[in-house]
């Protein structure tokens, strides 16, 4: 599934998660594959309860696989590893947190909230160049060096995200895990966030694994696309290819709840609900399929044939609009 030209920082294969519930096993990710490429930022984009928390939890190794493997710079991070490559991930590999209040300590200043990081793998040489790292955080997330004497909860939502983003940066890691970043934000305060993720991408060639609910947030944010439902990854695209063309009707129908800025338009829009039970499923069962170069889409071999007529008509009603 990976492009030649580009390093695979990140790869999922073949993963399942599943969890006991009431002594019954409950599938909660099924057969995930993908790569993420150094430097990019990836979306995973699914409903509530789709499995995307639970790949990235997987991901940071807080959840156990059922099958499959996870692998980080061509090394497997999933499963027994030993204390040292524990210790690689967890310095490598930083998450931010959907709830900046629940994700700080709210009895910790913002000082050693930052700096714990610093403290558990000794990332400094003495006091004052932890002071000065930490400074240098802070400063960089846009809040001032003097804010490191505050509590958690002295700072707006916006803030306090910031404050998790300063915390994830000070360990220099090569990948974040962004949990719904911005969900627990106003409309105002999230661009901001957004903005300062992105200029940390091309400062430091950060690679982002991007998850949200949202499809009109990580186009603005993500350079490929992964749509989750259900546990199953149904399509995977460059983020202007899956705008342009949806092909999964679960991706149509994420798309079309996507709010219009002009309220006519809003009015008139047709909600699109997908149902998996109405779709005809009978032959070969699906599997993640390229239909494209770097598009893929979960489907058999009949469904296949009906996206590749629909693709090549909109690719003719989009060529007769001159686009």
């Amino acid at each position: 599934m990976s492009n030649t030209n580009k390093e695979v920082l990140l790869s999922v294969k073949g993963v399942d998660i599943a969890f006991d519930k009431e002594g019954k096993k409950f599938r909660a990710v099924k057969n995930a594959n993908f790569d993420i490429y150094r430097g990019e930022t990836f979306a995973l984009v699914g409903e509530s309860g789709s499995g995307k928390t639970t790949i990235g939890r997987a991901i940071m190794r807080i959840n156990p696989l059922s099958k499959g493997e996870i692998t980080f710079k061509g090394k497997r991070i999933s499963g027994k590893i030993s204390k040292e490559e524990d210790r690689d991930v967890i310095r490598s590999i930083q998450m931010i947190f959907q709830d900046p209040a629940a994700s700080l300590n709210e009895r910790a200043t913002i000082e050693y909230c930052v700096s714990e990081g610093l403290y558990n793998f000794h990332l400094y040489k003495d006091e004052e160049d932890r002071i000065a790292k930490v400074d240098a955080a802070l400063e960089s997330v846009g809040l001032l060096p003097e804010h490191k004497s505050r509590y958690p909860h002295e700072f707006s939502g916006g803030q306090r995200q910031r404050v998790g983003i300063a915390r994830a940066m000070i360990m220099e890691p090569e990948l974040i895990v962004a949990d719904e970043p911005i969900s627990a934000l106003d409309v105002s305060i999230r661009a901001q966030v957004l903005n300062l993720m992105n200029k940390f991408k091309e400062e430091k060639g950060l690679t982002y694994l991007f998850i949200a609910h949202d499809l009109s947030v990580v186009r603005f944010i993500s350079d490929r696309i992964a749509v989750i439902h259900l546990g199953r990854i149904v399509e995977i695209a460059e983020t202007e290819e899956l705008f342009k063309y949806p092909l999964h009707p679960y991706t149509i129908s994420l798309l079309s709840a996507v709010p219009m800025p002009d309220p006519q338009i809003e009015k008139k829009k047709d909600l699109v609900v997908y149902d998996e039970s109405k779709r005809d499923l009978s032959g070969p069962k699906p599997v993640l399929q390229e239909i494209r170069p770097g598009h893929f889409v979960f489907a058999n071999d009949r469904e296949m044939a009906e996206y590749e007529v629909k693709l090549k008509k909109m690719e003719e009603e989009r060529a007769a609009l001159g686009e």
